[in-house]
């Protein structure tokens, strides 16, 4: 599974990006934090539904 989940104490979201080369994302929704990072080429879309993150979509290509 490409999204990893972020713990979330009492209120706050702490990650820790100093080591990370990689563009990356976090989505936030109904209390949940997860990561996701980004293909090197190709859309990552974010799905919602009512107000709510449903799924993350991931398209990826390669340049022939």
């Amino acid at each position: 599974m490409r999204l990893k989940d972020i713990p979330i104490k009492r209120g706050v979201l702490t990650m820790d990006i100093s080591e990370s080369q990689s563009p990356f994302v976090v989505v936030y929704s109904q209390g949940k934090a997860r990561i996701t990072y980004l293909p090197e080429h190709g859309e990552t879309k974010v799905v919602t539904h009512q107000g709510k993150v449903k799924r993350i979509k991931f398209d990826e290509g390669e340049e022939f």
